[in-house]
């Protein structure tokens, strides 16, 4: 196992089980992928090409509106790196 590989899995332990294996997911998607397309649903598009368009606009969310979105991780970018074994 790579270095990065370990301190990704020991900084998923500290997670709920919840969030454990929402990351997991998210890891055998990614592998699972295998580089292989992802067919995307027409609404899936729409909220693409919307998202897109709002860059090219330079209509972003800022920090405190992503980390309403995302708890756990604003959460993990804010807390100081724990060291093997904490």
């Amino acid at each position: 196992m790579t270095k990065l590989l370990d301190q990704a899995i020991a900084r998923t332990r500290t997670l709920s089980e919840a969030e454990q294996d929402a990351a997991a997911k998210v890891l055998l998607a990614a592998i699972d992928a295998d580089g292989a397309a992802v067919p995307l649903d027409e609404a899936t598009m729409a909220a693409l090409e919307e998202g897109l368009a709002q860059a090219r606009r330079g209509e972003f969310a800022d920090d405190a509106e992503v980390a309403a979105l995302f708890p756990p991780v604003a959460a993990a970018l804010q807390a100081p790196p724990r060291k093997s074994g904490e």
